[in-house]
């Protein structure tokens, strides 16, 4: 009774690990992003850049660590990561009135970038804005 049951456990586990070798060399392969958006940036001089992008991201930062060409930086608060420099332009509100504005398609976002959901077809925009 016990050398079948160990034929048994045997061969479950030959049958599960063909299973995942099959599954491993025949699943299909990530080639580009399924999502495509634009991220636009636009300068104090109302000057446009955009970056268009195939991505997997689910989140608007991981889409801008993708973006080639785009740079920004910022500090830590208990909002999430505010960004003061895009593309090597400072907008600090405490020091020269200026903030990036963020918007997904046409509408303030409503999240950070570390929140902000990306979806298919979005079309994310960066705006420095001073008052």
């Amino acid at each position: 009774m016990k050398k079948k049951i160990l034929i048994g456990a045997g061969a479950l586990v030959a049958l599960v690990a063909a299973f995942l070798v099959a599954w491993f060399v025949f699943r299909e392969k990530p080639v580009e992003g399924s999502k495509e958006v634009s991220i636009e940036v636009v300068n104090s001089k109302g000057e446009s850049k955009v970056y268009e992008l195939k991505t997997d991201a689910l989140y608007l930062k991981e889409a801008m660590d993708e973006a080639k060409g785009l740079e920004y930086s910022g500090t830590e608060s208990q909002y999430g990561l505010m960004i003061e420099v895009v593309n090597g332009e400072t907008a600090i509100y405490t020091e020269n009135g200026a903030y990036w504005s963020f918007y997904v398609n046409g509408e303030y976002c409503n999240y950070g970038i570390e929140t902000q959901p990306v979806e298919d077809g979005d079309e994310f925009q960066i705006v420095y804005t001073a008052e």
